[in-house]
């Protein structure tokens, strides 16, 4: 019985062994885990920052040429304001002399269409 008993003793040590290992096992495949995942997210977070870093470029050269458009567009329109302005003030006396001209001169006509019935 001695010797049964001390058989089953080191069974019940082996067993507490085994499972001390397991939970030993389970311990490094958490970290492990938690490691990759940390790794991962470090990654992905670089990977992130690039491609936003490339975009912001793509975007500063792409916005950069329409607000150089923009301001030629503007220029172009203070120009041909600016040319109209003056095209009116040189033409103005002209016009109101021609206008008033026609609205003044009358001659009475008559119509084609008029028909004397007397």
């Amino acid at each position: 019985m001695a010797s049964q008993s001390q058989g089953i003793q080191q069974l019940l040590q082996a067993e507490k062994r085994a499972a001390e290992k397991v939970s030993e096992a389970r311990k490094r495949k958490s970290r492990r885990l938690k490691q990759a995942k940390e790794e991962a997210q470090a990654e992905i977070e670089q990977y992130r920052r690039e491609r936003e870093r490339e975009f912001n470029q793509k975007q500063s050269t792409v916005l950069g040429s329409q607000g150089d458009l923009s301001s030629e567009v503007e220029q172009q329109t203070r120009q041909k304001i600016q040319a109209m302005n003056k095209s009116y003030r040189a033409n103005r006396e002209g016009v109101l002399r021609h206008l008033l001209a026609l609205t003044c001169q009358i001659s009475p006509q008559i119509h084609c269409n008029y028909r004397c019935t007397s």
